[in-house]
């Protein structure tokens, strides 16, 4: 359970607030009553859902906590290090990254800069705190060093990566475990103040996602404009999950971590139960029931390397954290697609992404 008094006045430092998770996360944070300071690349494409949600606005005073919009970029270290002289941050999220497999073969070095060195630099701007302060470091279910394996991987697997994203991501996870290992303790070189946690979540889902080349908002945009949803790997699958399920987790993680810092300073897996294991064309067909639309195959021999199979285990968050997963795959994949749906016929994306957000609450369950 989440607890609105732990949340209520939280100093919460957000990278990544301006993208598809970082909105989500930011307009959690603003109903729990949080003080959170964002910082970001601008967002990027229109739609995109931090401006059309309009969080950086006054407006939302609506709401019990409040935004900071900082505007910059991990390699900026001297930005980041004033940020969090005037933040002081309890907590610390890092979402911000280079997110995309198939960009990351165009830009590998923006992506491993951005996704290893970028932690570095957070890493270092947060080491002079002098207050207790929960931070946690988002990585992503590739990391694992894929064997294409019908079970899935836990936190204890081989880290590995063939295409340059899933590598940088898991290079990260190294460079954390590292850092943590030199620089948190009771040595003079090292501050005390930190509880250091890596989460790696599955393949997401839900609305108010526009970025190009993923695959539901591929459909979103087909379906709406009557044409065929165009799929490259028809068979491969993923560990979908609402959006919400593991932002849920990253919030739950900070705040047992503030509570146990020495027992939860490691990583965790927060992925949906087996069920929602499923291939890129049942996820369609799922989706076409409350939108209909068709598909087609154009998959491509030639194309870069993708994993073809992915799952988490998800024990240790569940009996460490007492985090579960709420929503089964057919309920991910009606709130998901009927946000677009409402959307698309004129209903206010913000009262959308309300709604979604108390019932996964209820669902969740959350203290007082």
């Amino acid at each position: 359970m989440l607890s609105k008094d732990f949340w209520r006045g939280c100093r919460v430092l957000l990278t990544g607030h301006t993208g598809f998770k970082g909105s989500w996360l930011t307009l959690w944070l603003l109903s729990l009553g949080a003080e959170v300071w964002g910082y970001s690349l601008e967002p990027e494409g229109a739609p995109n859902l931090f401006q059309t949600l309009v969080l950086d606005k006054p407006s939302f005073g609506q709401f019990p906590g409040s935004l900071h919009h900082r505007i910059g970029d991990l390699h900026d270290l001297p930005a980041l290090q004033q940020l969090v002289s005037e933040s002081r941050p309890q907590v610390v999220l890092h979402l911000a990254a280079q997110p995309l497999v198939r960009l990351s073969y165009h830009q590998p070095l923006l992506t491993w800069s951005t996704n290893v060195q970028g932690c570095l630099h957070l890493l270092e701007a947060i080491k002079p705190l002098r207050h207790p302060c929960s931070v946690v470091m988002v990585t992503t279910d590739k990391v694992y060093e894929n064997r294409e394996w019908d079970h899935g991987y836990r936190e204890m697997d081989r880290l590995g990566g063939l295409d340059p994203y899933s590598a940088s991501k898991a290079a990260a996870e190294l460079a954390i475990a590292s850092w943590r290992a030199s620089f948190c303790g009771l040595a003079a070189h090292q501050t005390s103040h930190l509880a250091i946690s890596t989460a790696r979540a599955g393949n997401v889902i839900g609305g108010g996602d526009w970025a190009a080349d993923r695959l539901l908002p591929d459909a979103m945009r087909a379906v709406a404009a009557g044409e065929p949803v165009i799929v490259r790997s028809p068979e491969a699958t993923r560990p979908w999950q609402h959006v919400l399920e593991p932002l849920g987790g990253y919030l739950l993680l900070a705040q047992r971590l503030s509570e146990n810092p020495s027992d939860l300073s490691n990583a965790f897996n927060f992925g949906p139960l087996l069920e929602a294991n499923r291939s890129v064309s049942q996820l369609l067909e799922a989706v076409f029931q409350y939108w209909p639309g068709e598909w087609v195959d154009r998959s491509d021999p030639e194309a870069p390397h993708e994993a073809g199979r992915l799952h988490l285990q998800i024990d240790s968050a569940y009996h460490e954290l007492g985090w579960r997963p709420c929503w089964p795959f057919q309920k991910t994949v009606e709130r998901s697609v009927n946000w677009y749906r409402r959307v698309a016929q004129g209903q206010n994306p913000l009262d959308c992404c309300l709604e979604d957000l108390k019932a996964y609450q209820e669902a969740m369950g959350c203290g007082r």
